[in-house]
């Protein structure tokens, strides 16, 4: 194996394949969630070191969970009565939705669930790991305010049950009379619901063991009261149970008001006015003067409540009867007198306490079908989570569909339409309207909903704060991170309170019928990024989706989108604004917190493809003018310790980008790729964190080369990607390249100059960059001067525009000056100018300068003879000696050249006679030998230097720059900033040096200038 080996010197790095195996073998999920903290409380917990492997099927771990959440207080309370007044069409209606969209988000979530192993968590874990810490965040907090809204939900269920069919007389509050409207019923439930609240809260707090041990009793009351409903259904075909309605006209009565449903009541041998006699009429004798006009013009009729599956009463309880608030049940084929009705007696009827629609019912239905989710959240637990998920999910939810389904049937087949309607069972005694259909007596289906309703509000409790927890752990949402602490044994105490205190909200509204929509919303939000992170792992084939389970497709997961958008629209629109504020919300913050998660989200999978479409879309040719805007190459220098040499670039950069648009920021390392690699990450690193600063958002980009100038061509040849490409080149100005001892800085600058031309981009240069204004600064007035020169495009126009849209420069105003020779009409060019100026909608003063041909003055003449001198003096020091290649060493050692050059770079004349001497000083003490040499050579050619003439066009040159300059100096002294053109560099590369120093003769006297060149295309437009 050694010989094998040795070509990998990587092993500490880059393990052996069996090493790697044999430690993803060993790798348990160990068991989470309640059990283990079952487990820490027992006393043997210090005994038992190795974790038990999880050991559920499919049956225990994920069917038997899922039905018990799924089936909860709706089916007991509120599906009759949305039955009745939906009717059993609409009402088939509203479950197949509410099912479907269920059923189409567990195979969304099947898929998520066999991807790789689900740790604690379950839904927010699956989301957040394949949409992003954002998203995750997002629906982690709708999924856990629906968990808690839910538990809310369930105790007010459980109250009901309690105050309105177990022991009513438990009631503090009581209406005032007969008329007085619910206010009381939901203070009842608010006192009630509080105290529940805080007895679970403890129960949950003291050990969760117990809300578990529970768990089968109550999964056992609910699978009882639903067997007893189907028994009292099929019981009802040839014997159906006695429950009379007693009928005033069509108008449904309250029962449990009076004792005989009739007018009057035969004692012995006297007919006497009943209880309903005396309730409607005020006074005791026969004579009917005082009596209500419907209660004499109507007959007393009894039927039956329950006719009975064999009756063909589900003809009747077909379609819909939706009500207003207040309206009085009646039952359309009984025959009535329609008189108005004294509003005294309203309190006698059984009558509609809510408004209700077709879009509220399926808010209030929808939460009947939630509870998919309890199956992945233990997915710890289970033997094979892979396998268990989807088969016990999808087999729950057609189980609960189908039970749904039949119930719809069942209820408008068997129940009386009124009583169906009458939402607390007022016409029936007060008694539970799904109670009189079951069998062996109403009382099981009591007691059993009551139970199952308050183990699924402790369930509810106890999974809400674990998952507030495991989003607190994951540290992506700050402001929760108290939340993650809890006991020593890891139970969430925060948590729980937090719980507690949202769950309080919920049992303030104390209304079943309000809480259920805004539970819903945040089921729904929760659903819809399942099937949305289904959707794009799918679409996206990202080389990590390769899930377990089959049978799911892209279109389904989009369908069950779809739905649940719908959905939450259709269950109430503005609950469903303020559920998309919240997770949008809750979405931004962790975005501009900037949560550092890598975890291989689908998001960013799809930021790749959508960037991939654009810069493919991109391609198709150049922008159109309109669309042009300067999309920067800023080229940076380094110092020796890899720090940005002139942040200010930076500073500029962003200033007039404004965060639109591309930058990029290059610089060039000299030396070799293989040995330089660490410290271009090491400037990478410098760059970004000073783009931060600076707040430049953009790209950087080092690359090595063994010379600089070469660095910078590949630079402008191959940043950027597509149709992604920089347009315009920012460089610095190379300070002190007349002190300089080294000819590189200003010949890579020319260089760089012509590499732009070459390749038709625009070119800037600040100079005085560090006098540029930081981000902080504001100019409060002040100009930005345009010395528009020749026209290269209109970049000059544009720039100081661009720079107006930041707020350093905002205050500004923008002034042009053009050039006017002696045959130019200078008035008509500003006219003409004014009038392209309005065109192109742009603000600024116009200024025609007259430049008059003035005679070349002895101190252009002078300037230009020192550049002259300077530059023989080198030429001929390079080239002085006709056996230059035997002078190797000459060439070599460049230092001794430049120096002597160095003579000439200040301002001031030197006396020429010291000349000789110093050069022979400096000669000398560098190489003896040259010297010699050359010592017979020397004086010709420095008389040659002295006697030399100036060269004609440097003249002219020469005295154009600094007529410029005056010109210039004279009206921009106090601008903010100068914009000039910068004119291009000399086609023999003999005058560079020139050219060096009439473009320092034209910028001489200006704190802030930027020259500019253009790219050779038209960069403004004056059409729309």
């Amino acid at each position: 194996v050694k010989s094998f080996l040795l070509g990998f010197e990587e092993l500490d790095i880059r393990p052996k394949v069996s090493s790697l195996l044999s430690r993803l073998v060993s790798y348990t999920n160990v068991t989470q969630g309640a059990k283990e903290h079952e487990e820490a409380e027992s006393a043997d917990a210090s005994r038992r070191q190795v974790p038990k492997s999880p050991n559920m099927g499919t049956l225990m771990g994920v069917y038997l969970p899922c039905l018990q959440n799924i089936f909860g207080v709706i089916l007991f309370l509120r599906l009759t009565w949305i039955v009745g007044t939906a009717g059993v069409v609409q009402s088939f209606l509203i479950v197949l939705m509410c099912c479907s969209c269920t059923m189409l988000t567990a195979i969304s979530m099947s898929a998520i669930a066999t991807n790789g192993v689900v740790p604690a968590g379950g839904a927010y874990f699956m989301i957040s790991r394949s949409l992003g810490p954002e998203f995750g965040g997002a629906v982690g907090l709708c999924f856990y305010l629906g968990t808690t809204f839910a538990a809310a939900m369930y105790i007010l269920g459980a109250i009901e049950i309690f105050l309105k069919y177990l022991i009513p007389q438990a009631a503090i509050f009581h209406p005032a009379d007969i008329h007085a409207g619910s206010g009381a019923m939901l203070n009842n439930m608010r006192v009630y619901g509080t105290i529940c609240l805080s007895l679970m809260a403890v129960v949950v707090f003291v050990g969760v063991k117990y809300v578990n041990k529970f768990a089968s009793l109550f999964l056992a009351c609910v699978i009882i009261s639903i067997v007893s409903i189907y028994a009292g259904a099929v019981k009802s075909i040839f014997l159906p149970p006695e429950f009379p309605i007693c009928m005033l006209g069509n108008r449904t009565l309250v029962r449990d008001l009076f004792d005989v449903c009739g007018k009057t009541v035969v004692v012995g041998n006297d007919t006497i006015p009943s209880q309903l006699w005396k309730n409607f009429c005020s006074s005791e004798n026969s004579s009917s003067a005082h009596c209500d006009e419907y209660f004499l013009h109507n007959n007393i009729t009894e039927i039956q409540g329950i006719p009975g599956l064999a009756s063909g009463i589900i003809k009747e309880n077909l379609w819909g009867d939706y009500m207003e608030k207040g309206q009085i049940l009646e039952k359309g084929s009984l025959p009535s007198v329609d008189v108005h009705g004294s509003m005294e007696t309203f309190g006698f009827y059984v009558s509609a306490d809510i408004a209700t629609s077709f879009t509220l019912l399926v808010g209030i239905f929808f939460p009947s079908a939630t509870g998919i989710m309890a199956g992945s959240n233990r997915s710890g637990d289970l033997r094979d989570a892979q396998k268990s998920i989807p088969i016990g999910t999808i087999l729950a939810i057609t189980t609960t569909s189908l039970v749904y389904f039949s119930s719809v049937v069942l209820f408008g087949a068997c129940i009386e339409g009124v009583v169906l309607r009458d939402k607390f069972g007022d016409a029936v005694s007060k008694n539970l309207v799904v109670g009189t259909l079951s069998w062996p007596s109403p009382w099981v289906i009591v007691i059993g909903s009551f139970f199952s309703t308050v183990g699924a509000g402790l369930q509810s409790l106890t999974g809400a704060p674990r998952l507030l927890q495991a989003i607190a752990k994951d540290n992506i949402i700050l402001f929760l991170r108290v939340f993650g602490h809890g006991k020593a044994n890891g139970e969430p105490t925060w948590a729980l309170l937090l719980t507690g205190l949202i769950a309080e909200l919920g049992i303030l509204i104390a209304s079943l019928d309000m809480v259920a929509p805004i539970l819903s919303m945040f089921f729904l939000m929760c659903y819809l990024f399942v099937n949305l992170a289904c959707a794009v792992q799918t679409l996206l084939r990202t080389p990590n989706w390769r899930p377990r389970f089959r049978y799911y497709h892209w279109a389904l997961s989009f369908l069950g989108m779809s739905m649940c958008l719908a959905l939450m629209f259709i269950s109430s629109w503005y609950y469903a604004i303020v559920a998309m504020g919240i997770a949008g919300m809750i979405y931004k913050y962790i975005e501009y917190q900037g949560a550092e998660k890598e975890w291989g989200d689908g998001i960013r999978g799809l930021s790749l493809s959508a960037a991939r479409y654009a810069l493919l879309r991109l391609e198709a040719g150049p922008p159109h003018t309109k669309n042009w805007r300067p999309q920067l190459l800023v080229l940076l220098k380094l110092d020796e310790d890899l720090h940005v040499k002139y942040p200010r670039m930076l500073t500029f950069a962003s200033q007039l980008k404004a965060g639109k648009g591309l930058t990029i920021v290059g610089s060039v390392i000299q030396g070799n790729f293989l040995e330089c690699y660490g410290e271009t990450q090491a400037s990478e690193q410098a760059i970004k964190s000073m783009m931060e600063i600076e707040r430049v958002k953009g790209f950087c980009q080092v690359v090595v080369a063994s010379k600089v100038r070469e660095g910078i061509a590949h630079l402008i040849q191959s940043c950027g990607l597509g149709g992604m490409k920089h347009n315009t080149v920012v460089m610095g100005w190379p300070y002190g390249w007349r002190q300089s001892e080294d000819p590189r800085a200003w010949k890579s600058f020319i260089n760089t100059v012509r590499c732009t031309t070459a390749a038709h981009l625009a070119l800037m240069v600040p100079k005085n960059v560090s006098f540029y204004p930081s981000n902080h600064e504001r100019f409060s007035d002040g100009y930005i001067d345009v010395w528009w020169i020749v026209h290269d495009g209109g970049m000059l126009m544009l720039l100081p525009f661009l720079l107006k849209q930041h707020k350093v420069w905002r205050k500004c105003k923008m002034r042009i000056f053009t050039v006017a020779q002696m045959d130019d009409n200078s008035i008509q060019m500003k006219k003409d100018l004014a009038t392209f100026l309005y065109q192109l909608r742009l603000e600024a003063e116009v200024e025609v300068v007259e430049m008059h041909d003035s005679d070349i003055s002895a101190y252009t003449y002078e300037r230009t003879l020192m550049m002259e001198q300077r530059s023989q003096m080198l030429k001929q020091m390079r080239l002085s000696s006709a056996e230059r290649d035997r002078e190797a060493q000459l060439v070599k050692d460049r230092h001794s050249l430049i120096r002597m050059g160095s003579l000439y770079s200040d301002e001031e004349e030197e006396t020429i006679e010291v000349l000789p001497e110093k050069n022979q000083m400096t000669w000398t003490s560098e190489k003896i030998e040259a010297e010699r040499r050359n010592r017979s050579n020397a004086p010709e050619n420095f008389r040659e230097l002295i006697s030399i003439k100036p060269d004609q066009s440097n003249v002219r040159r020469m005295h154009t720059a600094v007529k410029l300059n005056e010109v210039i100096v004279n009206r921009s002294h106090d601008a903010r900033l100068v914009l000039l053109n910068m004119p291009g560099p000399p086609r023999n590369p003999e005058g560079d040096e020139n050219y060096m120093e009439f473009l320092e003769v034209l910028t001489e006297g200006l704190e802030r200038v930027l020259l500019v060149r253009g790219g050779g295309r038209e960069v403004i437009t004056i059409y729309s």
